[in-house]
């Protein structure tokens, strides 16, 4: 009897196996950075339903060639850096930047996304060379 039982579960568990290594394994993780030219750097801004982005302040340097990439954790939102002339959405997700002068720019939401959205707001400060 106790044979079966150890049989059952050893069939149980290897064809669980055999589904998760099919189906159920996350993607590996892609460096998006490597696929970007030599010299410029990648500014990845990642907005969540909780109403913030991943950073409260992101710092690049005069002089500095960047791509700047929206990813939505989750929900929907948007970029906008007014002194920037920068929006992102996810139509237009990323855009490339060359910062010529330090300063501190605004980072804002630029969807709706619920009662947190006016307070949605990170700081991009852009340091002397």
């Amino acid at each position: 009897m106790h044979k079966w039982i150890m049989f059952v579960l050893f069939t149980a568990a290897s064809l669980l196996g055999v589904y998760m290594l099919t189906f159920g394994l996350p993607a590996k993780p892609v460096d998006e950075a490597a696929t970007l030219p030599e010299g410029v750097s990648l500014l990845k801004l990642v907005a969540s339903n909780d109403f913030t982005f991943d950073q409260e302040t992101y710092t690049v340097k005069v002089g500095d060639k960047v791509k700047m990439k929206l990813e939505n954790k989750s929900g929907i939102h948007g970029v906008h850096i007014k002194d920037l002339q920068v929006e992102l959405d996810n139509d237009h997700p990323e855009t490339d930047l060359e910062f010529d002068k330090p300063g501190e720019y605004l980072i804002e939401c630029s969807i709706p996304c619920g009662q947190g959205h006016t307070t949605m707001h990170a700081k991009l400060v852009v340091e002397a060379a």
